[in-house]
């Protein structure tokens, strides 16, 4: 990938510099209840997060961090408004970046004094400008413009202290003004860029909106690491995000489905919605991890019928393709294996797709 941007370190991890796209997700866990927040970033770990964000509101909160920061296996990242007393204590707990506005904090001498034990303690810091808090008092133009150049005012008060390991964000709930944000950000600055749709609202709402708006920056360059918002449990988010990734071909690894629409042509003993949901299910449930590791990418087509489905499923990994009464026929990397009853078909393809994790290559017919 392009270097478009200047690197970050958070913690164990890099961003930007052309580095993948990691992606994160936020804690919806009150850090005083600190054994369940750590038992959910262990969650979001296990599903691919590799940042997590957590909210810091109080100095009572600001007590539990270090016991956060100690049980995670990833970076951990602070949340933290208004207070530099705050920010203080949580980059000295030891997070690996916090979130922070530094116009919000009014104290210039506050501001240097994060700044000073943000440098002495490896700490990154994301200026996060969201489009429902900013005041716009003072600034002019466009949306987009205003939300840039408010996002450059924190920035240059992190600059005057002479502090560059820095991300912005820039983000609102409109799609068309994160969009033109973004570019206009990408265009004028090269620090990493942290990407997502705020308060994109829940279910399919909020998948199409982010998809969209995530979707089309990361096909632009844009974009180093992402979180998808959704209101619930943080979980989705992970697998929402990776799903985007593999789309645009930002992902290294992965399952990859292909499935037909389904129409006349389908076998009607077939049920072809279920048997991709199943295989689809069954494949990651399995196998995902090792994929991830190995990074490798496994496609399979389920197709229904004897017209584009010979040619999808010989062209993937392992393919599926309707051809009557009830019947499929198995593709092996564009070799017809054998035809299979449709309650086979999820432990065939469960056992092609170990022998080509387990690099064993294919069968023989």
């Amino acid at each position: 990938m392009e270097e478009r941007t200047k690197k970050a370190s958070i913690g164990s991890v890099q961003i930007g510099g052309g580095l993948p796209v990691l992606v994160q997700s936020m804690c919806n866990i009150p850090l005083s209840e600190t054994d369940s927040v750590i038992n959910q970033i262990g969650q979001l770990h296990d599903r691919g997060a590799r940042l997590v964000r957590f909210s810091v509101r109080n100095m009572n909160e600001a007590g539990y961090i270090r016991k956060v920061v100690n049980s995670s296996e990833i970076p951990v990242c602070a949340d933290i408004h208004f207070d530099y007393k705050l920010a203080i204590a949580a980059i000295e707990a030891g997070v690996a970046k916090i979130r922070l506005n530094p116009g919000n904090i009014k104290s210039e001498d506050g501001v240097r004094r994060v700044v000073e034990a943000a440098k002495s303690n490896g700490t990154a810091i994301r200026i996060g400008v969201n489009g429902g808090s900013v005041n716009r008092t003072g600034f002019s133009g466009s949306e987009e413009r205003i939300l840039v150049d408010h996002a450059f005012e924190h920035l240059r008060i992190l600059e005057n202290n002479s502090f560059y390991n820095t991300v912005i964000s820039i983000k609102s709930s409109d799609v068309l003004s994160t969009l033109k944000a973004n570019r206009l950000l990408a265009k004028e600055c090269d620090y990493p860029i942290h990407i997502g749709l705020t308060e994109a609202g829940y279910g399919n709402n909020a998948l199409i909106k982010s998809s969209v708006t995530i979707g089309a920056l990361l096909l632009d360059g844009i974009g180093d690491t992402v979180r998808v918002s959704m209101t619930g449990d943080p979980l989705q988010e992970i697998d929402a995000a990776y799903e985007i990734l593999k789309a645009v071909n930002r992902l290294d690894y992965g399952i990859n489905i292909i499935s037909c629409p389904t129409c006349g042509r389908t076998d009607r003993l077939i049920d072809l919605e279920a048997l991709a949901r199943d295989i689809d299910k069954a494949v990651n449930a399995r196998y995902l991890k090792v994929i991830r590791d190995q990074k490798k990418i496994i496609n399979i087509a389920v197709m229904g019928c004897e017209v584009n489905g010979p040619g999808e499923a010989s062209e993937a990994d392992i393919g599926v393709a309707g051809c009557g009464r009830g019947q499929l026929a198995l593709f092996l990397r564009g070799k017809i294996i054998k035809k299979v009853n449709q309650d086979r078909v999820v432990d065939q393809i469960l056992e092609y797709a170990g022998k080509i994790v387990a690099g064993i290559g294919l069968p023989a017919e």
